[in-house]
């Protein structure tokens, strides 16, 4: 996982869920901005696919348990790609809510998910 790259996917997400929750609560129908939005959201975990296989074979290895953290990963696009969905089938306010919530759920996760990749041991924590 690059760090960075990780950060950059946390600020998109929260704006995208931000934004969405905003236009529902207004009580606007899911619109390009926070469909697409969306879209930007999975496009973004499809790249960090692409970078959880990498990064292993150039040498940046998870220290936390490699399997949650691809369950992490695996969930959260399951759940942008179910919130599009039902954006596209559903054009009421609450499709656009659920829009919203999905991308803050997303950004907590992939939080969760740098942890898992740059957990530190106790004895490395404290120095000893």
């Amino acid at each position: 996982m690059i760090e960075w790259f990780s950060f950059v996917q946390i600020g998109v997400a929260t704006l995208v869920g931000l934004i969405a929750l905003v236009f529902g609560a207004m009580g606007r129908r899911p619109d390009d901005v926070t469909v697409l939005g969306s879209a930007l959201v999975a496009l973004l975990l499809i790249a960090q696919i692409v970078v959880g296989i990498v990064q292993p074979l150039v040498g940046n290895d998870p220290t936390g348990d490699i399997v949650e953290w691809w369950l992490y990963l695996i969930v959260a696009l399951l759940l942008v790609v179910a919130g599009v969905v039902w954006a596209l089938i559903d054009r009421t306010r609450w499709a656009t809510i659920i829009l919203g919530v999905v991308a803050v759920t997303v950004a907590v996760m992939v939080y969760r998910m740098n942890q898992i990749w740059f957990v530190q041991t106790v004895g490395g924590a404290l120095g000893a």
